[in-house]
């Protein structure tokens, strides 16, 4: 069994190393989320008990919660409004039209697999393996050889979608809790709950997102703020849009994702320490999400799967991602090989991660552990396939450029 202090000795020294190597890692298929994930449940930690028996889920919990947050306000806040308006049309239809098809079709997939189950069980899995999580394959949505509607399309998608899920994954649970005889508090109007959540939320972030952006202005203009503090400013913005958003009825995750695309697209002040504060405080936060997802979730989902939960698994991550995309994009200038690339790069993570979380505690629901091993599975291989496939997919784009610019070059 290893110590406590030796464990966390581990955890440092392979920070220490994925730091020094980062820029060569960053060019081959072995992704951060890929190294933890595999730290964690490696078993070198398994013996360490790192964090009290009793609360490893609430600090997964509430760990995913903050890094998802902050990972949504930054992601938003490099999204420039003209360059949105140019590729608009697909992360709308995205949104709009696969997002509901992916639920449907994912609710059709999982009923059929396991038909003994309620539909309301069948519709919570649909929801909870929606959402898509683009921290996965960072290299697609940075690199600037993909083109700029796919990688700006790929970051509001899975910007907005989280909140979006949020009122289908309560409204699933409770379904489900109330088929299986078990009572559960909730809303009692389903409906103004759920139209609360995606109005209020986009409200409040977009009135704390360029309230704050005035006033870092006017405090760069006037120098009141140093530049350390700026990063501390960002922090509190993202943050301070999630909690309005909450105090009002709004969905705190759509609310973090406006605030961000308020606050950068408003603020006129220089933007470096966005990016600054999510590659260095941002990434540890992943970092350690994703080994506590290793160590805590991992095994337990694991102990649960069968064959069910692979099928599904496979499934959310293929076609039922990638047919609604498809059918989604029908009409417009896109080329077929674009059209399964945002199809396919649809990795799941700390969204499906949350909201499974999210459930298991807040509902007594009969088949949650298999829900539990379904999300961990899809999870687990997104990891490996979606990790793996960004940095060959950032290479075909870079050659299809360069091959574009010596064809311009030869005329």
């Amino acid at each position: 069994m290893i110590s406590e202090t030796a464990a966390l000795g581990l955890t440092l020294l392979t920070v220490l190393c994925f730091a020094a190597l980062s820029r060569r890692l960053a060019m081959s298929v072995v992704t951060m989320p890929i190294v933890f994930t595999a730290l964690g449940y490696g078993g070198f930690l398994a013996g360490a008990e790192l964090f009290p028996k009793d609360a490893e889920f609430e600090i997964l919990h509430l760990l995913a919660e903050i890094t998802l947050v902050l990972v949504l306000f930054s992601d938003a806040s490099q999204v420039r409004f003209h360059h949105l308006r140019m590729s608009g049309g697909i992360p709308a239809r995205m949104l709009l039209i696969a997002m509901p098809l992916s639920i449907v079709l994912g609710t059709l997939v999982a009923h059929w697999v396991s038909p003994d189950q309620p539909w309301a069980l069948a519709l919570l899995v649909a929801a909870i393996l929606t959402p898509t999580d683009a921290a996965l394959g960072q290299a697609v949505v940075s690199d600037a050889s993909v083109p700029g509607e796919l990688r700006e399309g790929i970051a509001v998608e899975s910007g907005l979608n989280d909140g979006l899920a949020l009122p289908v994954v309560i409204i699933a649970a409770l379904a489900a809790a109330e088929a299986s005889g078990v009572m559960a508090d909730g809303p009692d109007n389903l409906i103004a709950f759920g139209m609360a959540q995606i109005t209020l939320g986009p409200l409040a972030g977009a009135a704390v997102g360029a309230l704050a952006a005035l006033v870092m202005d006017l405090a760069v203009r006037r120098k009141w703020v140093t530049e350390s503090y700026r990063g501390i400013y960002f922090l509190s913005t993202a943050f301070l849009c999630f909690i309005a958003a909450e105090l009002i009825g709004g969905n705190g995750l759509i609310a973090a994702f406006v605030g961000g695309l308020t606050f950068g697209n408003m603020r006129k002040s220089a933007s470096k320490f966005v990016s600054e504060f999510m590659e260095s405080e941002g990434q540890l936060l992943t970092m350690a999400t994703f080994l506590i997802f290793g160590m805590v979730l991992a095994p337990a989902g694991l102990d649960h799967a069968s064959w069910k939960t692979v099928v599904l698994a496979i499934a959310f991550l293929t076609a039922v991602r990638i047919v609604p995309v498809v059918l989604s994009l029908t009409g417009t200038k896109l080329r077929w090989r674009d059209k399964l690339f945002l199809g396919w790069f649809g990795p799941r993570g700390l969204a499906s991660i949350l909201f499974a979380l999210l459930v298991a505690e807040g509902f007594d629901i009969p088949g949650m552990d298999e829900v539990i091993a379904c999300m961990v599975l899809t999870v687990l291989i997104s990891i490996v396939l979606h990790g793996a496939s960004a940095f060959p997919i950032v290479r075909a784009f870079s050659k299809d450029t360069s091959d574009d610019s010596e064809m311009a070059a030869s005329r």
